[in-house]
């Protein structure tokens, strides 16, 4: 028996029993015995969230004494971690799994085989439908899949109180009235006030056991033909004509719209015996169960997108098409969502978005890359928040700090009033400094540059007074890309940007894609799972190995350049010949132009990163070879310190300001002195104060840094004798304080230096 017919057998029973006017507890005792006899269980037991515990409110198969007496807390036992986890288990040998816990008033001793799934509302579990039986065994797929699909059905009943007379004391909702401050994670930085808006009201099933199936399926092919003429109008708005990676991302968005796939899964739950907005409904809490199970960013920000066309899919069949965005902003407002498409960022109001609070979201989402163009702050990883949310609740986001606080105090308000006005009046006076150069007090020019990676960046060029762009991240087009971007698209990329950049000079770094910036158009090999992503196969490494990849980024960058100044740098060079083997790449995609009198750039200059510490042995190499070095400072410290920046529990553990990283980058810094060579930072640490100031000690004399940070550093610049620094540097360096960050900042203030 397939998954869709032994879930109808089901549907068709229970409506039979919802049909009937028997009391609650009579109904639920009769979907239990339905659903044991349908998958020839021995047991079938309903356990529902009670006052913060999971009471067992119905069974078949288990002592009818244990009803209403059997409680278990969230994480205990199978069924306490299936609704922890809102994950399905399946176990031939209950007893062998970790979590199991004995509860001898149930009689279960006899029991073996074990499966159960959670019963979900709102996201939220509220309950757990499982079976058991007396041999050991697994449960067939089609049995986990006919669970699954009941389990959705009996939220919704139960949430109507169709099944249970005490709905009032099941936890389906929480109403939270005290302030609370929630870490995230900054995915884009900023300040921001508003009142709580639910980017998607929910859509309430009324109905969700099917009376004509063939009438559904017709709903729903009507609905996505709507959903998909919505995204291709959406193509023809005038912000897409602009051009900039939200394009790309679009096109990826209606890869989706049009999966045959995705369709043909609401179909099989259709059949199944599941209304329109149901079937649609059960599709998406499977997305979600599999996106719990996904460690790749990337691939769980695509099912994302998924997510989003689900929710659309589904206010369309239902006719509730009203979201925020929709409904029109009517006052300052801070948007929350559990995730969020990139495309339904882009309907919103700008006047009246101030701010956005996601409970997942990561770095390399699509709508990050909206977002950050569209300069609204944005906060992630705080899952759980929606359900401590209401709509309305004033909320501060503070994105540099990657917090939010709901319902602040008066006296969370007043600090925050006081920062935001701080802000904007540092930000007014560094916009001040817009055209004045950076010149230390002792006469000597700093070059300060910016970082960017986005055609859109490139107005922050003259925003900010930026000597130039000193890292252009060229891999941004190739992540937010369904296929790999082709050779003319590239070219168009690089051309766009400078002539933006109207002179000034830009440093593209080719492609750094690969360990955990995996994208789904490279072959299996390639997207393997690296043990450790960022030493494994990624940048030059994979750019060398793939060289046709390579090959068509240099013949694009040579041929946007024409005519003009071009700056390479390679990622992730660990020895001189990974650079000669890149640049001879370069030169032989240069020769191929010229063979065909193709216009060839003006000037072309070659440097790499160092984030590799192997390089800095071997610079007396590699500096005849070079025009400038950039010491990728994330990357460095990661492999220094032999600590991935993506464990949460290192991510603090080691300072820039450590006496390890900057004897390092004083060793860097003395071996090139007396060399042609341009030494500078490119990374977050360059963008920081404190971390600036000792790096204008160690010899850099050039940063390319955030533009949010150029200003404040361009300041600071201002206030520095470099030969003090430099001498206090040393002293440091020969004899490190006790807390070098302390003694640093505590210098600085004595000299008046804005460290904040």
């Amino acid at each position: 028996m397939s998954a869709a017919s032994s879930a109808r057998q089901i549907l068709t029973r229970l409506h039979e029993v919802m049909a009937g006017r028997t009391h609650a507890q009579h109904k639920l005792d009769r979907v239990v015995e339905i659903i044991a006899d349908s998958l020839s269980s021995e047991v079938c037991s309903i356990y529902l969230l009670r006052e913060g515990e999971l009471e067992l409110y119905a069974t078949q198969g288990l002592n009818p004494s244990a009803v209403h007496v059997t409680r278990l807390a969230l994480g205990e036992g199978l069924t306490g971690t299936i609704a922890k986890n809102i994950a399905t288990l399946n176990l031939a040998e209950a007893a062998s799994h970790p979590d199991f816990q004995y509860r001898p008033e149930t009689g279960e001793e006899k029991f073996h085989s074990f499966a159960g799934v959670p019963i979900v509302y709102r996201e939220r579990a509220v309950g757990v439908l499982c079976v058991q039986h007396a041999d050991p065994r697994r449960y067939e797929d089609v049995e986990i899949e006919a669970l699954q699909t009941t389990a959705m059905i009996l939220s919704e009943l139960i949430a109507h109180k169709e099944l249970v007379d005490d709905t009032e004391t099941i936890a389906f909702d929480e109403v939270h009235t005290e302030c609370e401050v929630m870490q995230g994670l900054a995915l884009v930085k900023g300040l921001a006030f508003g009142k709580a808006v639910f980017h998607q009201p929910r859509v309430e099933i009324d109905q969700v056991i099917a009376e004509d199936i063939e009438a559904e399926r017709q709903r729903v092919y009507r609905a996505f033909d709507k959903m998909r003429d919505q995204i291709d109008a959406m193509g023809r708005e005038p912000e897409f004509g602009k051009g900039g990676e939200h394009v790309d991302v679009l096109e990826t968005y209606k890869m989706f719209a049009y999966d045959e796939g995705w369709s043909r899964r609401i179909n099989e739950a259709i059949d199944s015996g599941l209304t329109a907005e149901a079937a649609i409904e059960r599709v998406q809490q499977r997305t979600r169960m599999r996106m719990r199970e996904i460690d790749d960013p990337l691939l769980a920000d695509r099912m994302h997108d998924l997510e989003d066309l689900s929710n659309r899919l589904l206010r369309i069949v239902s006719g509730q098409l009203g979201t925020a965005a929709t409904q029109g902003l009517r006052r300052d407002t801070i948007l929350f969502a559990r995730n969020l498409g990139p495309a339904e960022l882009l309907e919103y109001d700008r006047r009246r978005l101030k701010g956005v609070v996601l409970e997942e979201g990561s770095l390399t989402a699509h709508v990050v890359i909206v977002a950050r163009a569209m300069g609204i702050p944005l906060v992630g990883r705080l899952p759980g928040i929606l359900a401590r949310v209401s709509e309305g609740d004033e909320i501060l986001v503070d994105a540099d700090m990657a917090s939010v606080t709901l319902r602040p105090t008066q006296a969370h308000l007043d600090a925050f009033e006081g920062r935001f006005i701080k802000s904007r009046e540092r930000q007014a006076a560094y916009a001040e400094l817009r055209d004045v150069e950076p010149f230390t007090r002792d006469g000597t020019r700093i070059t300060v540059m910016m970082n960017a990676g986005l055609r859109d960046d490139m107005s922050m060029l003259q925003v900010t007074g930026a000597d130039g762009v000193g890292l252009f991240r060229t891999e941004f087009q190739f992540l937010v890309s369904a296929t790999l971007p082709q050779r003319e698209r590239q070219m168009r990329l690089y051309r766009d940007v400078l002539d933006a950049a109207d002179g000034k000079k830009v440093i593209f770094r080719t492609v750094d894609i690969g360990g955990d910036k995996a994208v789904p158009y490279l072959n299996n090999d390639i997207a393997e799972r690296d043990e450790n992503p960022a030493m494994g196969w990624r940048a030059l490494r994979l750019s060398l190995e793939r060289e046709g990849l390579l090959k068509a980024q240099a013949r694009a960058l040579l041929e946007a350049a024409a005519g003009r100044q071009l700056s390479v740098m390679f990622p992730m060079v660990s020895e001189p010949w990974e650079f000669d083997a890149a640049k001879a790449i370069f030169d032989e995609q240069a020769e191929f132009l010229r063979a065909r009198r193709k216009r060839l750039p003006a000037e072309i200059e070659f440097g790499c990163m160092l984030e590799v510490p192997s390089l800095a042995e071997t610079l007396d190499l590699l500096a005849p070879k070079v025009s400038f070095i950039s010491v990728g400072t994330n990357d460095l410290t990661q492999f220094l310190f032999a600590a991935d920046r993506a464990n949460p529990k290192l991510a603090a553990r080691y300072d820039w300001l450590s006496p390890a990283i900057l004897r390092f980058l004083a060793r860097v810094s003395q071996n090139l002195v007396g060399t042609d060579v341009r030494l500078g930072v490119c990374g977050e640490m360059g963008g920081r104060p404190l971390e600036a100031l000792a790096l204008l000690g160690l010899g850099y004399r050039r940063l390319s840094i955030t533009p949010a940070a150029i200003g404040q550093i361009k300041e600071l610049v201002r206030k520095v004798d470099l030969d003090e620094i430099s001498a206090q540097m040393q002293t440091w360096l020969s004899n490190p304080p006790a807390a070098m960050r302390a003694a640093l900042g505590d210098w600085a203030r004595a000299r008046e230096i804005d460290i904040e």
